[in-house]
């Protein structure tokens, strides 16, 4: 059995662990889990060094557990949050449970029958039942207020207020702990760093009511080289869902990591042995401009979140910016891939009643759009071949009509090799 412990530190995901952590996994098949509230149908890629602890844990040959926190997220964790979480219904939780699921059994194994085939539970479903004296009589007398008070997660929210339905949150995740423990085994409880309290507080739980012992594991919070939040961007969070986040800005976001970012991500992020990551280090500090590790990273991330196919579209697109594409390929993008592509580009608006019966070049170009700025400078450009409409040079005399619609709403023009403008025709 490879040593899971091990394998995290190579990697520098390991940030606290209980003492005798290491003994239980090396004792044999171990049960561990990882909650995940169901904030949205998607995850995104700050969740992925959960999603990568756990997939370490099964290839390790445990048994990883993934509970969504169907009751826990209809509170919301407190965990260094500065305000409370918007509240779900039980119905918005399951259908995003069923999307994360979905997106989670690209790296881990939920349908075989080997023992350690990973489990995915909802807490909703063991703590809906609970009355609340019920609750604070067999779970709430176990754990002192003290305690609870000394968690960082608590002290760093009760200054600027703390509310009870948030404060009972590290009991609620404790009893998690506990019935998983009773009830499948579960030894041991990972998450990121800013929920070791909540972790430890299942372990004194279990403790308490059983005289037995659990354990916990904690990775780092990941950040970025120059400080900023891993994961977001300007438009937000960077997701798993190819709605949200198309494949090829997923793809440009690792592959636009700085030198010292990817080579911590490329050893959390890909299953590549230590051998295999060290030596593309070597080749790419011979010849950093090449940047064969974001490229890597790039390419095996988005080949495992999306697919072989995505990743070669993502190439394909990142092409059309320096001049490779054709009116083919841009014909096969997506409308979430065509405006990442090309996003921040001036666009104009046309109504399609406008191009039905077809619009010459100068009078797109000059009148319709203003891409440029007289009919005189359009036929000039026109005349050295610089216009191009949808990757196709076009000569003066040429009429835009509904045929020449990308996605049946957008026209790309370009002129010279840099300058782009899109077209939104609605």
């Amino acid at each position: 059995m490879k040593d899971f412990i091990e394998e995290l530190q190579w990697r520098r995901m390991i940030y606290d662990v209980m003492p005798g952590t290491d003994e239980q996994l090396k004792s044999g098949m171990t049960t561990a889990y990882l909650g995940i509230d169901p904030t949205a149908d998607s995850l995104h890629i700050g969740h992925l060094v959960g999603v990568m602890m756990l997939t370490h844990l099964q290839r390790c040959g445990h048994r990883p557990i993934v509970v969504i926190g169907g009751a826990t997220g209809m509170i919301g964790d407190p965990s260094f949050k500065s305000q409370e979480r918007k509240l779900l219904s039980i119905e918005q939780i399951r259908h995003n449970q069923e999307c994360i699921k979905a997106q989670l059994s690209k790296f881990l194994d939920f349908s075989s029958d080997k023992s350690n085939s990973a489990l995915m539970l909802n807490n909703y479903d063991w703590n809906h039942s609970w009355s609340f004296l019920d609750f604070i009589r067999d779970v709430g007398k176990h754990i002192t207020v003290n305690y609870m008070m000394s968690k960082d997660c608590v002290k760093k929210r009760i200054e600027s207020g703390l509310s009870f339905t948030e404060f009972s949150y590290q009991l609620l995740q404790a009893y998690d702990f506990k019935y998983l423990f009773d009830n499948y085994d579960c030894r041991l409880q990972m998450g990121g760093s800013d929920q070791w309290g909540n972790i430890t507080c299942g372990t004194e739980l279990i403790r308490k009511t059983t005289g037995k012992e659990a354990f916990a594991l904690t990775c780092p919070l990941i950040t970025k080289a120059d400080g900023k939040k891993f994961g977001k961007t300007e438009k937000g969070n960077v997701w798993l869902d190819a709605e949200k986040t198309s494949p090829y800005a997923f793809y440009q976001f690792w592959l636009n990591t700085s030198d010292e970012d990817a080579k911590k991500f490329i050893r959390i992020f890909t299953l590549m042995n230590k051998e295999e990551i060290e030596a593309i280090e070597a080749e790419h500090d011979k010849a950093p401009e090449t940047r064969l590790l974001q490229k890597t990273l790039a390419k095996d991330i988005t080949i495992r979140v999306h697919s072989q196919e995505s990743f070669e579209a993502a190439i394909a697109a990142s092409e059309m910016l320096f001049g490779k594409g054709t009116r083919e390929s841009l014909s096969r993008l997506d409308t979430n891939t065509f405006l990442s592509v090309f996003e921040g580009v001036p666009m104009f608006e046309l109504s399609k009643s406008e191009i039905e019966n077809g619009i010459d070049i100068i009078e797109l170009l000059a009148v319709k759009t203003q891409i440029l700025a007289s009919k005189g400078e359009a036929r000039r450009s026109l005349k050295e071949n610089s216009i191009s409409i949808n990757k196709e040079k076009v000569k003066e005399g040429f009429v835009v009509g509904s045929d020449s619609l990308l996605n049946e709403q957008y026209i790309l023009v370009q002129r010279g090799k840099k300058n782009y403008f899109v077209i939104h025709v609605q």
